[in-house]
């Protein structure tokens, strides 16, 4: 056997079976669900073309959620299999799906007690949907099998054919790492998953992104700007969430030849900044500058401008600003 299912049989489970399937709490769904999925590691049931209306599975780690009364099945791919898939309808084309599936004649009035890969087969019609699963069914991958193909038609064209349609799980506490389908809920206040290019946390009600820990950024400064004004070191950036409100907060300092003359019209970057750190609106703020405090507008062209004073020295500390960047 090379799809091997944990806590399946009713007698005769290996102590090599155990040992290779995934066991464990794993993330809840609801109070007696958990939430079914691969095991993440390698290209854990990746799937490649085989031959002209043949499909490859390799190795890999699932979880399969039966009913609430059955629990989950842990199973385990060892061997790479080989599917064939059936022939296209003459005239419309079908979504064919890979499933892992378990059968348990306890639950579902068979004659059968095994876990194994299958085909799906969709139905032939004019505009091809996905095939709804039987039960304890986890989606993998769908094919789409145009109307005529056959291996006497060439077959299947493999690479644009298959989608991947592997969601993945994760031990309970553990982060969900992304794959197909981010429309699910979580299943507790606390909860985190992987969204591809950070992390989402569940507060009870939606799925909250976190932004990543974003280091300082240090921008050129326009022509006749130094950085370390008034000792405040050089001038850097980091866009911060507080509240869950993305904010852009500053530190360091400037400084400039002639007293009461920033030089290029006030303005000390050399570039305006990147998309992510302007504001959607035209924000000012008070700085401490040389011998006064002054006013500096935070503007969304990505430019930050100095608003001059009659006493001011040759230095302007942006140490402390910092100011929201949503409307």
């Amino acid at each position: 056997m090379t799809v091997r299912a944990g806590w399946l049989l009713p007698a005769g489970q290996t102590r090599e079976d155990t040992r290779l399937a995934p066991l464990g709490t794993m993330a809840p769904e609801s109070a007696m669900t958990s939430r079914d999925g691969v095991i993440a590691g390698g290209t854990a049931l990746n799937a490649t073309g085989a031959g002209a209306m043949q499909v490859q599975i390799g190795v890999g780690r699932a979880l399969v959620q039966g009913t609430e009364a059955q629990g989950a099945y842990p199973v385990a791919v060892t061997a790479p299999e080989t599917l064939t898939i059936g022939d296209g309808h003459a005239q419309y084309g079908r979504i064919d799906a890979v499933v892992l599936r378990v059968y348990d004649e306890l639950y579902d009035n068979g004659t059968q007690t095994l876990a194994r890969l299958e085909i799906v087969r969709g139905a032939e019609t004019a505009t091809p949907t996905p095939p709804t699963l039987p039960p304890a069914a986890l989606r993998l991958w769908e094919i789409t099998v145009p109307a005529g193909t056959s291996a006497g038609t060439g077959g299947i064209t493999w690479g644009s054919a298959l989608a991947d349609r592997r969601r993945y799980t994760a031990a309970y506490g553990g982060i969900i790492p992304r794959g197909w389908g981010l429309s699910f809920a979580g299943a507790y206040p606390g909860q985190y998953r992987d969204n591809g290019t950070g992390l989402d946390r569940w507060d009870g009600a939606a799925w909250q992104t976190l932004d990543p820990v974003i280091g300082w950024t240090a921008p050129a400064l326009a022509a006749g700007y130094t950085n370390g004004g008034n000792s405040q070191g050089t001038l850097r950036y980091r866009r911060i969430m507080l509240g869950g409100v993305p904010h852009l907060q500053w530190r360091g300092g400037v400084s400039w030849a002639t007293n009461a003359a920033p030089p290029a019209s006030g303005q000390p970057l050399a570039a305006p900044l990147p998309a992510a750190a302007r504001p959607a609106l035209h924000t000012s703020a008070s700085i401490a500058a040389g011998g006064v405090p002054i006013k500096v507008d935070c503007q969304t062209n990505g430019h930050l401008k100095f608003i001059g004073n009659p006493s001011l020295t040759t230095w302007a500390a942006l140490s402390g600003l910092m100011y929201p960047l949503d409307a």
